[in-house]
């Protein structure tokens, strides 16, 4: 797993490497080098065990990439499955395979929605050096299909992965509350992801806006930081709501963060794959106002699990929070459906099962 800072596929990578642990597998991830705090310490917090480092460099690079090779070259006799997550992994795997006199079937995860394009190198890779491709979306999924590039038959979507004990619903704490500017009285509206243009950061503070004009009375709270701080906190204070929303920057403990919400957002502008977000929200229990992109309309039913709204659409986004705040009823049903469908189909431990049949199908 070659990547440079916490993204989603690395959750990804380590979630499934905790739960196939749990279940009595023996799972090394490597990472990339020189990525020991930004990566492989949060790895060590997923409760990986065994956790080895390549150069895995970017681009071609041959003294680097002979290192690699000789190194999975090494592995591939102790191995039963390699389960990769970017192309630098996955074209290392396939040429070890090539050169080895024990090949191991090859898995790739594929995180985002941009579509591989079906060059004649790509062909041989998914079609003759691939044995399965697993995408955390149906639309990635589809994409695969329109390129050519992996036939039905070795294509599944699984989506999710949260640790559904580690979020499991608490009850708030008073303390976390208040540093993310609640206060008595007023429901706190919580946004959880780096502060970034596709996030939606913009249009939920046009939303809080529009419903703060209607005399409306809510506390928002954005929780992450990045690039679009500064232009964030100036519509903030062109809105006049600096006394209602506060940017309360990173947080370490997630679950205690969104125990304190009483509503919960995500709402990108576009699909940014996985949505790991989404499943920890629902985990947790919190009711979910959701854009309808990604992952969310393949997953979720509107009124049912989450209410959903249009990307980019500050004043649908504004009618949901308004009926969210207006009902608890509301609430309370969202958030004990959304947990119950976390549950029973998009729990890391339900993920690591389904890859645990396929994989064994691979190596029957």
């Amino acid at each position: 797993m070659s990547c440079r800072g916490w993204s989603s596929d690395a959750y990804w990578a380590a979630r499934m490497s905790r739960e196939l642990e749990r279940r009595g597998h023996r799972v090394t991830l490597a990472c990339r080098a020189g990525t020991e705090s930004r990566v492989i310490a949060r790895v060590r917090e997923e409760g990986v065990a065994r956790v080895e480092t390549l150069a895995l460099a970017s681009g071609v690079r041959p003294g680097h990439d002979r290192a690699d090779l000789a190194r999975l070259l090494a592995w591939l006799p102790e191995t039963d499955v390699v389960h990769v997550h970017r192309g630098k992994e996955h074209w290392l795997a396939a040429i070890a395979n090539r050169l080895s006199r024990t090949p191991r079937p090859v898995v790739r995860t594929r995180h985002i929605a941009q579509a591989v394009r079906p060059h004649a190198a790509n062909r041989w890779l998914y079609r003759s050096a691939t044995a399965l491709v697993v995408t955390v979306t149906e639309a990635i999924r589809r994409q695969y299909l329109a390129a050519g590039l992996v036939d039905a038959g070795r294509l599944v979507t699984l989506s999710g992965g949260a640790d559904a004990e580690a979020y499991a619903p608490r009850a708030a704490d008073p303390e976390t509350r208040r540093r993310l500017g609640g206060a008595d009285g007023e429901p706190l509206v919580g946004m959880i992801g780096g502060l970034r243009v596709m996030k939606g950061h913009m249009v939920v503070v046009d939303a809080v806006a529009r419903l703060a004009a209607e005399g409306r009375r809510l506390r928002l709270a954005f929780v992450g930081r990045g690039s679009q701080e500064g232009p964030v906190r100036q519509m903030i204070a062109a809105a006049g709501l600096e006394r209602r929303v506060t940017l309360a920057g990173f947080a370490d403990d997630l679950p205690r963060v969104m125990a304190a919400l009483d509503v919960a957002l995500y709402v990108p502008l576009e699909s940014d794959g996985m949505s790991r977000i989404v499943w920890e929200y629902l985990a947790a229990g919190r009711p979910l106002v959701a854009s309808r992109v990604g992952v969310v309309p393949e997953a979720l039913e509107d009124g049912r699990h989450a209410l959903l709204v249009h990307a980019g659409d500050a004043g649908d986004l504004a009618r949901a929070l308004a009926r969210m705040l207006d009902d608890a009823a509301l609430r309370a049903r969202l958030g004990e459906a959304g947990r119950r469908l976390l549950l029973e189909r998009h729990s890391g431990a339900r993920l690591a099962a389904a890859l645990e049949e396929r994989y064994a199908r691979l190596v029957a």
